[in-house]
C-alpha cells in the first residue's frame, strides 16, 4: 500500500511516498529513505521498501529538497547537510502521524546517503536503528581514486572555476556520469553509471536529471562522516558493502564500520553484487533488500525500543 505524502522541510516542501505493509493496522515502526547522487525516490528505494515492509516495518520514501517532485529553486543541487537536515525534517513528519510508532524509527540511505545515515545515527537520537549500503564515507579520498591523480587535477580545477563563475552569477553545472570520462568531466567517471541510471530514467524514474551544480562536486570533497562514528554508541547499524565496489571504495567503507562505537553493529560484504549491480540488476537488490528488512525488523519491529 503506497500513499504520496507532503512535507516541510527548511522552507520547502518535500515529495514522499509512504509504504505500509498491506493490512497492517495499528502504528508501526517507520524508516525514512533516501537515495544518493542525483536519485529520486523512484529509484531503487520502493523496491527496498516493499522487502522491507514484510518486517512488518513502513518506509517513508522522499526526494531531496530541489530533486524530483520536491519543491526547490536551485535544482540538482546537492548540498549534504541540507539532504540530512531533509533526512531529520522527515523524521518529524512520521512521528507527528498516528500510524507511526514514533518510539521506532529507522533510517535507510545508499551511495552517497549511505553516509548520510551514518551521520544520522550519530546526531538524532530519534534513530534508532540504521542501514548504510555502500556508503560514501570520505568524498575528498574516494573523488582522487576514481578520477586518478592527472584527472583529478582537472576535476579541481574545474570547481575552482565555477566558483569564479557564481561570482559573477553563473550557475555551473557538471555531468553525474559519462560515457567517455577521457574528455568529458563528471564526478562519477564510470560509464557503467551512465548506462544504468540513463535506463531507469527510461524504465522507472523520469525526473532523474544526469547531473548536478559543480559546487555539489565541491561539497563532495569536503565530506566525511569519519568524525561523527565516534559518538554512535547506542544505534544498531548495519552496513552492507559489494565486494570489490571501487565507485565507492569496499575498503574504505570498512575502516568506517571499524570506527563505529556502538557494539550493536553488522557489517554484510556481498560476494557476486557490485555497487552498480545493486540497481541494474533486482535480484541483487532484492539481497540487500532481505539484508535490510531482517536488520529493521530485528531491532526496530521485534521488540518495543526505550526512547
Amino acid at each position: 500500500m503506497e500513499q504520496r505524502v507532503e512535507f516541510a522541510s527548511g522552507g520547502e516542501t518535500l515529495a514522499g511516498r509512504l509504504f505500509r505493509p498491506d493490512d497492517a493496522t495499528g502504528p508501526l515502526p517507520t524508516v525514512v529513505a533516501a537515495g544518493g547522487w542525483c536519485y529520486t525516490k523512484e529509484i531503487v528505494l520502493p523496491h527496498v521498501a516493499r522487502i522491507v515492509n514484510e518486517s512488518p516495518v513502513q518506509v517513508l520514501t522522499f526526494d531531496y529538497a530541489g530533486f524530483g517532485e520536491s519543491s526547490g529553486v536551485r535544482r540538482q543541487h546537492l548540498d549534504p547537510w541540507q539532504q540530512i537536515s531533509d533526512y531529520r525534517n522527515a523524521l518529524t513528519y512520521v512521528e507527528s502521524r498516528d500510524d507511526v510508532a514514533a518510539d521506532r524509527l529507522g533510517a535507510f540511505g545508499i551511495s552517497y546517503s549511505g553516509g548520510h545515515v551514518l551521520i544520522l545515527a550519530a546526531i538524532d537520537p530519534r534513530v534508532k536503528a540504521v542501514v548504510s549500503v555502500v556508503p560514501v564515507v570520505d568524498g575528498h579520498a574516494t573523488m582522487k581514486r576514481v578520477h586518478g591523480e592527472a584527472r583529478f587535477v582537472d576535476f579541481e580545477a574545474k570547481i575552482l572555476d565555477a566558483r569564479r563563475h557564481a561570482a559573477q552569477g553563473v550557475d555551473d553545472r557538471i555531468a553525474f556520469a559519462t560515457l567517455t570520462p577521457a574528455t568529458e568531466l563528471s564526478v562519477w567517471p564510470f560509464p557503467r553509471i551512465h548506462e544504468v541510471f540513463h535506463q531507469i530514467k527510461s524504465d522507472e524514474a523520469p525526473l532523474h536529471e544526469h547531473w548536478s551544480t559543480t559546487e555539489s562536486a565541491e561539497l563532495l570533497l569536503n565530506y566525511s562522516v569519519s568524525t561523527f562514528l565516534p559518538r554512535i554508541l547506542d544505534t544498531k547499524v548495519m552496513t552492507i558493502v559489494a565486494e570489490g565496489d571501487n565507485i565507492t571504495a569496499w575498503d574504505l567503507e570498512i575502516a568506517a564500520f571499524n570506527q563505529i562505537a556502538s557494539p550493536f553493529k553488522k557489517l554484510a560484504v556481498l560476494p557476486a553484487v557490485s555497487h552498480m549491480s545493486l540497481y541494474s540488476e533486482r535480484s541483487d537488490t532484492n539481497v540487500a533488500a532481505a539484508h535490510t528488512r531482517d536488520w529493521f525488523g530485528e531491532h526496530l519491529a521485534a521488540a518495543k525500543v526505550d526512547a
